[in-house]
């Protein structure tokens, strides 16, 4: 795939020390907006159980475990025909979900997050009893639950959803109400939609918002984000409906589309394009030419050591504080997310909205917890040695 006519990158490799300065000053400065802002989120939730698979047991308290998950797939091939056992162990039970983990670092910026999703009925599960405290939290149905496979190289998510088919429009209405509904999606300065893969009805939900309550919307305009989340299972023609009902959007919101890099490439056969290798020029070109055809405001690509967006045949990349033993990477790119937002309501610019996302998602690998405003500044101030620029080529 060629680059289109008017191709041009901003800095292609930009995370300077004056950048980061930059960022840091204008976060901090934004850090009393910010809590005045709101936000609306949803519509999953998830228990999540933090996995690692045993290779080799020391002893009862001490393991080795499987790094990789090229290792993992060697094992159980060579289980084929025969059986094996598989150990699992348990690192941390903790609140999942694209949107829980979203609105839980939205609301640890200290936005006003209100949350609807499946995180319990018709009681609260207590795994989401903090983020309750943080929050404005309201459940429909449920929660799903994922046993999240973590290894050095990436993680392997396995999902029980059942409860998520819950998750429609009539059921929105008749246990959240449909004057609610309608009075946060028309006043919050950001709406967020996640996990159209897992959710069924959520196409429905899009469709009956766009006829029902988009119309009567007044006022300035503000920020709707969707991240699909992974759609390999869903069918073609599914995907591409979803593409299409999101750009529709546009007409009354500044849409932003959130993919990692599976997800573009994903997307990217879906709507016919192919990406011409697998460089930063190459992923870009991707990124312009699938904003093209999904005219949304701004197009963002999130893969590990790096991020950009696209808007206006511009693409904007930033090198992120990449670290090879990360603590966790469940929830990384929901954090990504959260800082990329966060970063557009302040105001910043594409460049500086993406240095905000890699540094909220790294912030959050190393430590396995949501950062402030002012926990960023820092980072940005204390950039880590590891993530010098020289290995991004």
């Amino acid at each position: 795939m060629r680059a289109p006519a008017g191709f041009r990158k901003i800095s292609g490799r930009m995370n300077t020390p004056e950048l980061r300065e930059q960022c840091a000053q204008r976060l901090l400065a934004g850090a009393a907006t910010a809590g005045r802002l709101t936000v609306f989120v949803g519509l999953d939730g998830f228990v999540d159980e933090i996995l690692h698979v045993v290779d080799k047991r020391d002893s009862e308290n001490s393991f080795q475990r499987v790094t990789t998950i090229s290792k993992l797939a060697e094992r159980l091939a060579a289980a084929a025909g025969k059986s094996t056992n598989i150990e699992i162990v348990n690192r941390v039970t903790k609140l999942g979900g694209n949107g829980p983990i979203m609105a839980n670092a939205l609301a640890s910026f200290g936005l006003k997050v209100t949350y609807l999703g499946t995180l319990g009925w018709p009681h609260l599960h207590p795994v989401f009893a903090d983020f309750a405290k943080r929050a404005d939290v309201h459940s429909i149905a449920e929660p799903g639950h994922t046993d999240a496979l973590e290894f050095d190289d990436g993680k392997v998510m396995i999902g029980k959803i059942s409860s998520l088919n819950e998750v429609n429009w009539p059921n929105i209405q008749s246990r959240f109400g449909r004057d609610h509904f309608t009075a946060r999606f028309t006043s919050a300065d950001l709406v967020g939609f996640v996990n159209w893969t897992m959710l069924t009805h959520m196409g429905q939900i899009w469709e009956a918002t766009l006829k029902e309550i988009c119309p009567g919307m007044k006022g300035k305009r503000r920020v709707l984000f969707f991240d699909l989340a992974d759609p390999e299972k869903r069918k073609p023609d599914d995907i591409r409906q979803a593409l299409k009902t999101i750009a529709e959007f546009e007409k009354y919101f500044d849409v932003i589309l959130g993919l990692n890099e599976k997800e573009a490439h994903e997307i990217g056969e879906v709507l016919g394009l192919q990406a011409s290798g697998k460089s930063l020029d190459a992923l870009s070109v991707l990124a312009l030419e699938i904003n093209r055809l999904v005219p949304v405001n701004t197009l963002v690509i999130h893969p590990v050591s790096y991020a950009l967006a696209a808007s206006n045949g511009a693409v904007s990349l930033v090198q992120g504080p990449f670290t090879p033993r990360p603590v966790i990477t469940t929830g990384a790119g929901d954090h990504f997310n959260s800082g990329f937002c966060l970063g557009k309501l302040l105001g910043l610019d594409n460049a500086q909205s993406v240095l905000t996302g890699v540094t909220t998602s790294g912030h959050y690998v190393r430590t396995a917890q949501s950062p402030g405003i002012p926990d960023l500044a820092e980072m940005l101030r204390a950039w880590p040695k590891e993530s010098d620029s020289s290995h991004l080529v």
